[in-house]
């Protein structure tokens, strides 16, 4: 098969699509990533080939001149089910998010990438959920079209939801500009707009079922396999730890993204510094340089890959972010997340909390005070590591993405 990788540029979600990726590969076929140019490095670097297409988006500028944009109440979609949302308010969610949201993210690609597909003819294209130039190119090569998720699913939740209340809305009042804009855009290429164009013919999930939000679209199950760019495995992750190991981590693409961080790492550090464990700070290096006093009980380091470190953690302090959030649970390690309601963050983190297996808190709420009662609870209450280990089983009984290969070659074919 000709397969097609379809994302939105930027690095944390090209890294959710690597291990299938590189599955597919392995397997025979042939794989392309489409990506804005800023990405290409960052796809050769994972020794897959990059295919550029379009221009960079400038979303990262606006971001850090209005950081406080991640906490606005339309940057969150994790309460737009049924009952959680009236019409007119989910109306006007997409009437901000898709010029200023959707649209910025993917009119700089959607041209050249659908161009690509039609001249390359992939049998499959595998796309990001907010990939929609994606979704274009798919149709436009008549490809078998798959989502492939890097969160819980609540952009299709919120989709159905809006279906269901503008069929109850008065004539006058039913508006779709989600639908109004991929009409417009695909035009040129033949290409229309319907469910199937929006949600895909599927929908890969890597989540464990038990924190998926309910859903009616065609969905398989994936297990979560990290891909953290370059790794080492150094000397003092190969020996167990004396004391109980706590990861404190902010992630990178956030802080890259907003150009700072929206909790402090030198107050939680102290928060933590009375206790009798030992906090490994996973830092990026300007984070680490600004570091002025380490309490003795903190190994403070950058370059560190989650996926070597999370193992030897018996509790994870981080920023909501899908990719510590994922690579925790597939290693059982109960989680505090301070985090945003941008996106998914606040249904991952409930979902969580619903589970056992970890507390959520928004960042506004977080408190040196908060910050150290939270981790004496997790790390005290054997509930939390018992409904972690529940958790990595639940995703370890799911296919793999090798496994996943066998079943998107029958999906091709049988199409």
């Amino acid at each position: 098969m000709r397969v097609l990788f379809a994302g939105l540029s930027e690095k944390s979600h090209l890294y959710s699509m690597v291990p299938l990726a590189w599955a597919l590969t392995a397997a025979g076929h042939e794989v392309r990533m489409a990506n804005a140019p800023g990405l290409t490095d960052i796809v050769t670097g994972t020794g897959l080939v990059a295919a550029p297409v379009g221009r960079d988006h400038g979303l990262h500028q606006a971001m850090k001149l209005a950081p406080e944009s991640q906490d606005q109440e339309v940057a969150n979609w994790s309460r737009l089910g049924p009952g959680e949302v009236d019409w007119p308010a989910l109306r006007d969610r997409y009437e901000v998010s898709v010029p200023y949201g959707f649209a910025p993210y993917n009119e700089p690609v959607i041209d050249e990438m659908t161009a690509l597909a039609q001249s390359w003819r992939p049998d499959l294209v595998v796309r990001d959920p907010l990939c929609y130039a994606g979704a274009i190119a798919a149709r436009a090569c008549d490809a078998v079209h798959v989502r492939l998720l890097w969160c819980a699913d609540v952009y299709g939740r919120a989709r159905q939801t809006y279906l269901g209340l503008m069929r109850q809305a008065p004539p006058g009042e039913r508006a779709d500009p989600l639908a109004d804009w991929l009409d417009e855009r695909g035009a040129p290429f033949g290409v229309t707009c319907d469910e199937e164009l929006i949600n895909g013919q599927y929908t890969l999930d890597t989540l464990p079922p038990s924190l998926r939000p309910p859903t009616t679209l065609e969905s398989l199950s994936m297990r979560y396999v990290p891909y953290n760019g370059d790794a080492v495995w150094w000397p003092w992750l190969r020996e167990a730890p004396k004391r109980p190991r706590v990861c404190l981590t902010l992630g990178t693409s956030n802080t890259e993204a907003y150009g700072g961080d929206y909790v402090s790492v030198p107050d939680i550090l102290g928060a933590l510094a009375a206790l009798d464990i030992e906090v490994v700070a996973a830092l990026l290096p300007q984070q680490r340089a600004a570091l002025v006093d380490v309490p003795a009980n903190v190994r403070a380091v950058d370059g560190v890959a989650l996926h070597t470190l999370l193992p030897s953690c018996s509790a994870v302090i981080h920023h909501g972010g899908w990719g510590t959030y994922a690579t925790a649970l597939i290693n059982a390690v109960p989680q505090l997340a301070l985090s945003t309601n941008v996106a998914d963050q606040e249904w991952r983190g409930r979902s969580l909390e619903r589970a056992g297996a970890g507390i959520y808190a928004h960042h506004s709420e977080v408190t040196t005070d908060l910050v150290l009662r939270h981790t004496l609870q997790i790390l005290d209450d054997p509930g939390f590591a018992s409904a972690a280990q529940r958790l990595r089983d639940e995703s370890a009984a799911m296919p793999s993405p090798r496994d996943m290969v066998t079943t998107l070659e029958h999906l091709v074919a049988e199409r």
